[in-house]
């Protein structure tokens, strides 16, 4: 068969293509043809063009012309409906036999990119001619007209999106969310200024292709995400260098193992706080039988040695409590990790775990890495906020508590000046400052609370004796009482030195084990994976209380009862006031409740504390981890430098 014949043949092809398009479109009550720039964007309101030169343009970024000559010419597909025997058919038609022969298709179109869409000036045909061959590129010069930057959403992403491509000149990778394509150059091993090489390039979109052929199998729920999307969750358990190594159908299993966050970051849901414990409910023989395990074995990973740590030999104390408690129905074991999380859970895993308490937050990504391989594993880990589907996270109202020892500084200051010793810029810290400096002022009306922060350089506590501040409030008490250094909870420092402690907030670790493990063996815990689900308890739940010591004054202890029964009755509700934050701004009227994502995510510090959030460079390099894991202002902390990939 003659080329000609051949082009003859694609015309017709590709004209019922688009008759069938434009008549499924009208059915659908949908625009059935191109684009037309011109009338969507204004180009005058532009902030700029850009010439970019000569670039492969991926069809699937080719939305229509930039004016509205060619509009009735093809259908939204690029398809051709003219007829044949017309001008523009018979044009197609020679294109076509171009293609086929031994010159083809090679002068390039010219188009206008806006918002990463492309529009054609120059080529229509070209366009159409390749598009019904499948190609899945054309060349073509482009000028890039840039829309004056605002605040929508889709607008920052672009910007960001050009900032990239400086990089990499590649228009194939795309995300939905701010802060996507600094994330993948800091994946990929590459500093955040750093241009690729043509290898880079090359070698990125040759894997990056079967990523994403994977994904579109996977994406049977046409979840509105990107594959780039896809991607960045993927990398927070795989190597992209992985990509080549796996088969397809590996390749398939790894994206349906982080598929549940896929999943939750198109549903943009927001994560779910579970702030009461289950109710408990009666075990029948049947749900003995069939209503969850009848023995559990859970184990405990600590990040650093029960010796140097008081925050794991709290967390030990709340493992031996549980083994004591659920006595024959509970086994558990722990593991100190050191720097290795990924290898103590596996080991744990081989041991028989079915739960694994995971400690420290820094263990999320092994956690992730974990939870996508084992998905028949519970793992909790001591952190709030953590959006994933996979594991879950637990952690203490303990802002609840600082609320009782706030109002009781505020009854024991000699003067308005309270110090206040914070540990790190994380979610639920800036809730437990603001609770601690409601109570205070609801005391003592005069009450100052002044901030410092352990995670900066220096030692708050001698700053604070420079200052003359003497009641301070200290760190948390966690575990039995009595295994505290003396400058724990409320505590005022005497001239000669004498410490006096009046009162602590108190993390009960064994309490919270307990409810959680007891909820597992009744089955009444959540178990829905597609879900985020962090579990905040608070002093209702036992989990939290304040220890009040005999130096106390009774009138004062009597306070401190009554703050705790009303807020375990319900009663009482710390943030249930008229307060305005640090800058004036009113936060509320007192005639509402604020909601758990209110208080969990606060960012700002309330009237009536001295002092402001560090930033993420002022903090000592040992807390920046955590803090890019956990802090408040976690999404604009550029990302950290991974292994060089490419």
């Amino acid at each position: 068969m003659s080329h000609l014949s051949r082009a003859l043949n694609q015309f017709d092809e590709a004209r019922a293509s688009a008759l069938r398009y434009v008549r499924a479109c009208s059915h659908q009550g949908l625009y059935p043809y191109l684009q037309v720039l011109d009338e969507i964007f204004d180009e005058s309101a532009a902030a700029g063009r850009q010439e970019l030169g000569l670039i492969d343009i991926p069809m699937e970024l080719i939305a229509g012309t930039k004016t509205s000559g060619r509009r009735s010419a093809f259908a939204g597909n690029y398809m051709p409906l003219l007829e044949r025997h017309t001008e523009f058919g018979m044009k197609w038609i020679a294109l076509c036999a171009a293609h086929l022969g031994d010159t083809g298709i090679s002068d390039p179109i010219y188009c206008f990119e806006y918002m990463r869409r492309f529009y054609v000036q120059e080529g229509n045909k070209r366009v159409s001619v390749l598009k019904s061959y499948g190609s899945l590129a054309i060349p073509g010069t482009v000028t890039r007209i840039i829309p004056p930057y605002s605040s929508d959403r889709e607008v920052m992403i672009y910007y960001e999106f050009m900032d990239f491509f400086k990089l990499n000149r590649m228009y194939q990778v795309y995300f939905s969310q701010l802060g996507g394509f600094a994330r993948l150059q800091a994946a990929l091993g590459m500093q955040p200024d750093q241009k690729w090489t043509q290898d880079e390039r090359r070698n990125f979109l040759s894997d990056y292709h079967r990523f994403r052929e994977a994904f579109e199998k996977q994406n049977r729920e046409g979840l509105q995400v990107t594959p780039g999307d896809a991607l960045l969750i993927w990398l927070a358990v795989y190597p992209f260098s992985s990509i080549a190594e796996k088969t397809n159908a590996e390749l398939l299993s790894s994206l349906e193992s982080i598929w549940p966050d896929v999943r939750l970051l198109a549903q943009g849901q927001p994560i779910s706080m579970s702030t009461v414990t289950p109710k408990d409910k009666e075990r029948s023989l049947l749900s003995g039988l069939f209503g969850g395990p009848r023995q559990i074995h859970a184990a405990f990973i600590y990040a650093h040695d029960l010796e140097e740590s008081v925050w794991s030999r709290a967390h030990e104390q709340g493992r031996r409590y549980l083994d004591r408690k659920l006595s024959g129905q509970v086994t558990t074991a722990a593991y100190f990790c050191g720097e290795d999380a990924d290898g103590a859970m596996e080991q744990a895993m081989r041991d028989g775990a079915q739960v694994l308490f995971v400690t420290s937050a820094n263990m999320i990504p092994a956690s992730r890495r974990f939870a996508a391989k084992n998905p028949n594993i519970k793992i909790f880990v001591c952190a709030l906020s953590i959006p994933y589907a996979g594991i879950r996270s637990y952690y203490c109202r303990i802002y609840e508590a600082k609320y009782i020892a706030g109002a009781i500084a505020g009854a024991m200051a000699r003067d308005p000046r309270i110090g206040y010793i914070a540990d790190y810029p994380i979610m639920g810290v800036p809730a437990a400052i603001n609770a601690f400096a409601l109570g205070a002022r609801m005391t003592n009306p005069a009450a100052r609370v002044c901030l410092k922060w352990s995670c900066l350089p220096g030692s708050p506590t001698k700053a604070f004796e420079q200052e003359g501040i003497a009641l301070l409030s200290g760190q948390d008490a966690a575990g039995n009482p009595g295994h505290e250094m003396p400058e724990f909870g409320i505590y005022r420092m005497d001239p000669d030195g004498r410490i006096i402690t009046y009162a602590s907030p108190r993390w009960d670790w064994g309490t919270f084990y307990y409810r959680i493990v007891s909820a597992l063996l009744e089955d009444t815990l959540d178990r829905n994976r597609n879900a985020a689900v962090n579990y905040w308890w608070g002093i209702q739940s036992g989990v939290v209380s304040v220890d009040l010591t005999d130096d106390l004054p009774e009138g004062v202890r009597h306070l401190a009862e009554i703050l705790r029964y009303g807020i375990t009755t319900g009663q009482v509700d710390p943030f249930r006031c008229h307060f305005r934050d640090a800058d004036g701004k009113l936060i509320n009227d007192g005639t509402r409740s604020l909601s758990i994502q209110e208080i969990s995510e606060m960012d700002y510090l309330v009237e009536g504390v001295r002092g402001e959030i560090p930033a993420f460079d002022q903090l000592r390099p040992i807390s920046r981890e955590l803090v890019r894991i956990l802090g408040i202002y976690r999404d604009s902390i550029p990302p950290e430098l991974e292994e060089k990939q490419l």
